[in-house]
């Protein structure tokens, strides 16, 4: 066998290595991604490193210093949980701040304090531990051409811990002109993903929600790469990274970028002070993280601003003065208060280089009419109480346009999307305060079922669902060509009162997540389950009729949700072959077919059970089928985890009755935990959702015997107990082991 470390080009590989099939044994690390798949024949050969998790990141941790795990009683708590938060499982991080530890004696708690201290700026002091630990991270920074580079500081601005949407980032990379658009046939967007994706292969940025179409929605900066590209970002005078306890009127007076973390006023009254002073005069991107009062206006006077992005935690706040700046590409404004006065500028117009425009906010009740006035505007949303602004069709170059009130739009506005040929994903809610005219609803929806038929070459994302306070009618959208939109990735009907499936939905074969709620299943699984690319399908019943469902096909089924409490299941073999998740809302009936559901895939279930109506079954949770259908799936899918939850028709919610997966059900303590429930509670008979009381004293005391008894047999038995069909509780049990505690009695 033969080890490579630390391979940057696959064709190293390629050029030495002869593809002779002689059986030879050839192990490779490499830290790309990419070059893991081009030196391997089969994707499956590919074995991607996982991070440690807290206990083994401890058990390293203390082993590295002492020698033993013994010692671990040894390590102040407080000061090893920060650290080991810092290194976030990544072994070379572990390993070197433990040797500087090491180096020093372990024993004082001020080399703990040393340490800790070490970390705040990790690379700008001169301890040669970290030092090596920069070096090695250095290399895989210094290996990224520049455009990447370029990119990858940008991150320097987000905080620790912060979840990066891959749009905002994406179109933040854009408006400051980092990506080139030479290849013929993509725009900016599509390059500027390519982008991430490499920065993703070089693990300098970790992917942190993936959709079920395997695209990246979010992304997160472990805090030792965030510390490398901070201080890459000082040295070049990319970005200033403002915390707010800095004495910023020092600034570099070449800094291009600023973000500033700030708490208080008197923090907003310094970075008022630069960037008066003139020492922030040639900023072109800000970024403020706001929880106290500061003057906005202050900022608002850097001509160069393109991209302007503030999160901001206070009760006011006025941006009618940035329709000065004229060089603005991208905005976006979040308000974490409800009650948050937010006041956008009445003219729009001006700014006219603005390509996106994101505000994420309740009371943005109304849009500016100069928005419409915006040639190079792509992206919009602003706000779910807005209505559409009149001459939204002059838009002509919209791609996105996020959550707007419908219910505030004039039919004649709706039908002006149509016109919008180049828009690919459309968000619509609908919020009315008032009981309005049935007629008028049905008009406004039937115009925009007309403009989404003009879409049908462009639009890949179409969501009604979120911020609805009513069903919508959709007479219209039954019939088979009533909505022909074939390029359709992503569609979210929930909000719409169908009756049953839809059939022009067979029709959506590119259609990868699929969100919908009818009055009767009939035919609509059999409709949506030739769907080649379906790969989450999210599907509720709100009818009284009991009905029948064979589950078939689904190749590409990932994820299966079904809200159907009348519905009776049956899953045939051969069904979902790569399904990763299933949850389910059932009356307790048993689905037929569960051994057929894939065992290597399989990882997670998530059972509802709404209640019944009798007061045994209702007030105990030992009882009845919930136990049934829990204890089949796990019989035939045992390294799956298992959550449940029993639901009341009365609108309140029981505690969970079991939860784990694997090897936990294996062992005594979770199998006794299985018949006795957590903490011995139970549910109460009436009172607010997830309200529980205690059992009784001699109850109480019942279990106590129970659960020492129990825990003298053998694993195997107590898994049959459990595991036995009609299980009615502590009594059954009792039976079980044939003998009856003294004095105590139900």
């Amino acid at each position: 066998m033969i080890v490579i470390d630390d391979i940057w080009d696959s064709n190293i590989i390629e050029s030495v290595f002869l593809g002779n099939n002689c059986g030879s044994r050839v192990v490779i690390t490499t830290r790309i991604y990419s070059v893991a798949i081009a030196c391997c024949k089969n994707k499956e050969n590919v074995y991607e490193m996982r991070r440690l998790n807290e206990q083994d990141s401890k058990a390293l941790f203390v082993r590295r210093i002492y020698g033993t795990e013994e010692a671990c009683n040894d390590v102040p708590e407080e000061i090893l949980t920060g650290i080991l938060k810092k290194c976030g499982g990544l072994p070379l991080a572990i390993v070197s701040i433990a040797s500087l530890l090491r180096a020093k004696d372990p024993r004082q708690r001020s080399t703990w304090d040393y340490v800790r201290k070490s970390l705040v700026a990790m690379f700008e002091g001169d301890n040669p531990t970290l030092k090596e630990m920069e070096q090695i991270l250095d290399l895989s920074y210094r290996h990224l051409p520049h455009h990447l580079r370029t990119c990858l500081l940008s991150v320097c601005k987000y905080r620790e811990d912060h979840e990066i949407e891959k749009d905002e980032l994406l179109r933040q990379w854009i408006a400051e002109g980092f990506v080139i658009t030479t290849t013929h046939g993509l725009d900016a967007e599509d390059v500027a993903e390519d982008y991430l994706e490499e920065l993703i292969n070089m693990s300098m940025i970790q992917p942190e929600k993936i959709d079920y179409n395997d695209e990246v929605l979010s992304c997160r900066v472990h805090d030792i790469v965030l510390d490398l590209i901070r201080s890459k970002a000082a040295q070049e005078n990319f970005c200033l990274v403002i915390d707010g306890s800095k004495d910023v009127r020092q600034t570099p007076e070449k800094a291009r970028r600023v973000s500033v973390h700030f708490h208080s006023e008197m923090d907003g009254r310094t970075l008022a002070v630069a960037a008066t002073s003139g020492s922030l005069a040639h900023v072109r991107s800000v970024t403020l993280f706001s929880r106290g009062r500061y003057d906005i206006n202050s900022f608002l006077a850097l001509k160069y601003v393109r991209v302007l992005h503030l999160e901001d935690r206070t009760s006011k706040l006025n941006l009618s003065s940035i329709s000065e700046l004229f060089l603005l590409r991208y905005l976006k404004i979040v308000c974490y208060f409800f009650s948050t006065d937010l006041e956008l500028p009445s003219r729009f117009e001006e700014l006219q280089e603005l390509e996106t425009i994101d505000v994420r906010s309740v009371t943005a009740s109304s849009v500016p009419q100069g928005i419409v006035s915006l040639p190079r505007l792509l992206h919009l949303s602003v706000g779910n109480f807005s209505g559409l602004p009149e001459g939204i069709s002059r838009l002509k170059f919209l791609r996105t346009l996020g959550c707007f009130n419908l219910a505030a739009t004039s039919v004649d506005n709706i039908k002006c999307l149509g016109e919008l040929t180049n828009l690919r994903d459309l968000t619509i809610c609908w919020w009315r305060g008032y009981q309005g005219d049935p007629m008028d609803t049905a008009m406004q929806m039937e115009a925009l079922r007309s403009s989404i038929v003009c879409l049908s070459e462009s639009l890949r994302s179409l969501i009604i669902g979120p911020g609805c306070n009513i069903q919508l009618p959709v007479h219209g959208w039954i019939s088979a060509r009533s909505l022909p939109v074939h390029n359709l990735r992503k569609l979210d009907l929930t909000s719409c009162d169908f009756d049953r499936c839809p059939g022009w939905i067979s029709e959506l074969h590119d259609l990868y997540s699929l969100r919908i709620r009818v009055k009767e299943v009939a035919d609509g699984v059999s409709i949506v389950a030739e769907l080649r690319s379906l790969a989450y399908l999210y599907l509720k019943c709100h009818g009284e009729k009991e009905e029948e469902a064979v589950i078939s096909g689904f190749q590409a089924l990932k994820h299966l949700d079904l809200d159907c409490e009348k519905l009776s299941l049956t899953f045939q073999a051969g069904a979902m072959p790569r399904l990763e998740k299933i949850e389910i809302v059932t009356g307790y009936v048993l689905p037929r077919g569960i051994e057929h559901l894939p065992t290597c895939t399989l990882r997670q279930i998530c059972l509802k059970v709404v209640d019944v109506d009798t007061d045994e079954q209702r007030y105990n949770p030992l009882v009845g089928p919930m136990f049934d259908i829990q204890t089949v799936f796990w019989r035939h899918h045992p390294r799956a985890q298992i959550t449940n939850e029993r639901i009341s028709r009365r609108g309140w919610r029981y505690p969970p009755l079991m939860k784990g997966g694997g090897t936990t059900h294996l062992n005594n303590a979770s199998l006794i935990g299985n018949i006795l429930g957590a903490d011995n509670t139970y549910p109460a008979p009436c009172g607010p959702p997830v309200h529980t009381q205690r059992v009784s004293t001699p109850r109480r005391a019942r279990l106590s015997w129970l659960q020492n008894k129990l825990s003298s047999l053998p694993t195997q038995q107590i898994a049959s107990i459990t595991a036995a069909r009609g299980f009615q509780g502590a009594n059954k049990v009792t039976d079980e082991v044939q003998e009856e505690p003294c004095g105590y009695s139900d």
